[in-house]
This record gives C-alpha cells, sequence and structure tokens, in this order.
C-alpha cells in the first residue's frame, strides 16, 4: 500500500513539475555575407584591367570592383591639379554660377608663360595685366590642365608656390591619401606621386563639389586672352563618362582618373576609376582608351542582388525532451548593388526566446536586420513548425 501511495504521489509530482525551457540558440550570427547575383540575371562583363600600369574602379557607394597594382606609388603628373584645385576652392568657396574674385596675371606669371612655351608645357597663354575670375583660372587649370595656372592659383590662394604645396600634403593625410605626396600643384615634377586607389578617393571628393563637377565635364571654355581652348580628355560622353583628369608627362605615362554616370534599374550610378602610368606611341590616348573599356565593363557588375535568401536559417531551438524546430527567414532581401558586395547581418532574438515552453508554426523568434550600402531592412524569422510538447513518458522518467 505503501509503495502504490508513494508511487502515485512520484507521477503527480513528475506531471505537475515545469518542463524546463527549450534553448533556443542562433545559428545566423552576427557576420557578413556575399551578395550574389540574382537568378536569370547576365553575367557581369569581366574588368579588362590594362596589362601595364596601375588602375582601380569601384562604384560610388558601394565599394571597389577591382584594379592592378593599385597600390604602387607613380607619378601622378596633371592628376596632381585635381588636389590644387579642391584646395583653392575649400579656401575660396564658389557656388553654381559664381565668378569669384580677380585674379591679376602679374610680369612675372606672363614670363613664365613664354618660359613654359619654350619647355613645351601645357599652358594657356597670359598677359600681364590680364585679370580673369576664380572660376575662369580654375576652367584653365582642369581643362586644358594649364601649368601655368596652377602656379598662379597656388601663389594666389598660400601666397607662395611652397606654402601651397604644404597644405597640399596636409589635405592629402587629411582625406585619407595616405601614399600621395606632392612636391608642386601642377604634377610636373615626378616625386608629385600617388598611388591608383588614392587617386580613386580623391576624385570622390573631387565629384562632390559642384563647381568642380561642372568644369570638369566641360569639353572647352573659352578665356580671356587665350580663346577658346580645348580639354584633353577626348572621351567625355562615351560609355557615361563625366571627367575628371588627364595628365602625361615622360616620367609618368598616361594617367587619366575618371568618373562615369548611368542610370540603371531608375536609379543613377556613378563609376570612379583611375588608369595610371599607361604606355605606347601616344601614352595619354592609351590611358583613355583603357578607362573607356573599364567604364563600359564596370557598368555590368551592377544589378539586383540578393543579399540574403528567403529560407535561410536564423534560430535552431532545442528541448530536452527531443522536439527541435527552426527559424527561418520569412523573405529575402534584395537590393539594387554590385555583385559581391558585402552585407552587415544582425540577429536580435524576441524577447519569448529567451524561455521557449512551447512554439507555435508561424511564430516569430527573432529579428534579421541587414546593413548594406543604400539602406537597412529588417526580416522576421519564423519558426517553420511548432514544438511538440513534452510527452507524458518523458515527463514521468525525468530525474
Amino acid at each position: 500500500m505503501v509503495l502504490v501511495v508513494f508511487a502515485a504521489a512520484y507521477c503527480a509530482v513528475q506531471i505537475l513539475r515545469p518542463p524546463p525551457a527549450a534553448t533556443a540558440s542562433v545559428v545566423l550570427t552576427a557576420r557578413t555575407v556575399r551578395a550574389v547575383a540574382s537568378a536569370g540575371d547576365p553575367p557581369a562583363v569581366p574588368l579588362p584591367l590594362p596589362a601595364a600600369g596601375a588602375a582601380d574602379v569601384a562604384v560610388e557607394g558601394y565599394g571597389q570592383l577591382g584594379g592592378t597594382n593599385q597600390e604602387a606609388v607613380l607619378p601622378l603628373a596633371s592628376v596632381a591639379k585635381l588636389m590644387t584645385a579642391l584646395i583653392v576652392l575649400k579656401d575660396h568657396p564658389l557656388a553654381p554660377g559664381e565668378q569669384g574674385p580677380l585674379l591679376s596675371v602679374s610680369a612675372s606669371d606672363a614670363a613664365t608663360y613664354a618660359a613654359e612655351v619654350a619647355a613645351d608645357d601645357s599652358v594657356v597663354k597670359v598677359e600681364a595685366g590680364e585679370q580673369l575670375s576664380e572660376f575662369q583660372a580654375l576652367e584653365a587649370l582642369l581643362v586644358p590642365s594649364a601649368d601655368n595656372m596652377a602656379d598662379i592659383l597656388a601663389t594666389w590662394d598660400a601666397g607662395s608656390v611652397g606654402a601651397f604645396v604644404a597644405k597640399m600634403n596636409a589635405e592629402a593625410r587629411a582625406l585619407g591619401l595616405l601614399a600621395t605626396h606632392y612636391v608642386d600643384p601642377a604634377g610636373l615634377d615626378p616625386s608629385s606621386a600617388g598611388t591608383a586607389a588614392d587617386m580613386v578617393r580623391l576624385a570622390s571628393y573631387v565629384m562632390a563639389v559642384p563647381v568642380l563637377r561642372e568644369i570638369v565635364a566641360m569639353p572647352q571654355v573659352t578665356l580671356p586672352v587665350a580663346g577658346t581652348v580645348y580639354n584633353y580628355d577626348t572621351v567625355l560622353g562615351h560609355d557615361g563618362i563625366i571627367g575628371i583628369k588627364t595628365g602625361s608627362t615622360p616620367e609618368a605615362g598616361g594617367n587619366f582618373v575618371f568618373a562615369a554616370r548611368r542610370s540603371l534599374y531608375g536609379r543613377t550610378f556613378t563609376v570612379l576609376g583611375a588608369v595610371l602610368d599607361q604606355g605606347g606611341t601616344q601614352p595619354l590616348q592609351s590611358a583613355l582608351d583603357e578607362a573607356e573599356r573599364l567604364c563600359a565593363a564596370a557598368f555590368s557588375h551592377i544589378t539586383e542582388v540578393t543579399i540574403l535568401p528567403a529560407g535561410a536559417k536564423v534560430v535552431a531551438v532545442d528541448s530536452p525532451w527531443g522536439s527541435k524546430t527552426v527559424a527561418v527567414t520569412s523573405r529575402s532581401v534584395q537590393a539594387l548593388g554590385v555583385a559581391g558586395e558585402t552585407a552587415a547581418v544582425k540577429v536580435q532574438m524576441a524577447p519569448s526566446a529567451a524561455r521557449l515552453h512551447s512554439v507555435k508554426a508561424g511564430e516569430q523568434l527573432a529579428t534579421v536586420r541587414v546593413s548594406f550600402p543604400g539602406g537597412t531592412a529588417d526580416v522576421p524569422a519564423l519558426a517553420v513548425s511548432g514544438l511538440q510538447p513534452a510527452p507524458l513518458t518523458w515527463r514521468l522518467s525525468r530525474t
């Protein structure tokens, strides 16, 4: 009789005793995932990187597409004038449509022009007493790539070329161009050098300035004494190219830092790139041709990408009595971007998932936050099936 009572009491305790909680664990942990092109999208054209020299290509806001010898430090030639223009406008800002203060050409400036013509430098004609607005001086610097205008602007801005070059190097450090160093504002000295990767970074800063963005897209300009002069960037308008700066010397070869813009999927994308140290019988033309090929291929890398697929396992639930279930992403996350880009994924467990005694099919156990260039998305993670309650046999036999 005592045994029967004891057995009945034991069974009652085991049945009435709450079962332990199931364990919910994150399977999709905080990490990065690599986006892939959606099914059915045409494959991206491989980047036709130049066989020699250096190159770097990126989609603004999305990251690098590829390159070759991106960190090689090479002479910049007239590409250095991008930093000259950036500093002048930083110190003397212009709004779109403004001409700015007047610069006067001195007798010394006119004499320097004559000497640089004799040396076959890239110059625009100036005369003593000529006056140009700041905007016109920047046009002369960037469109016909006037070496003499680089010195005129540098002296006007900083009092001397040496003081201006110090500003150039300080600004390079501030902008994170850690491999770039300047010794002159025009880039004639081969010691004014930098990397293709740095030039792509610099291009993004230049293109963020409306006045510079306007000037580098000009095929020609008209100046007070020089008259109509033309842009060395002869591929403007090809494959969406909207600038930005050429450069060429015997030491540097052909250089071209470029930007191209195209509308795709109802949005506008900008490709930034740099091609340095190109050779051949016409080094500058070689650089322009390489850039044009890179632009055409780069836009094929922009497509609809799946950042995170539907049905990806996020949370696993295991009970002590052997019942299991998983929670998966309820939908995919897609975005316009570049196949191969990375997105940050973070899982936030639902408060109810801390102690689970039961789970219903479709119950939300977590939220997945996906952060990618251009935005964020929150995706519920839902249980694919219910968690079965602890069976009587297990409840009676548990220790």
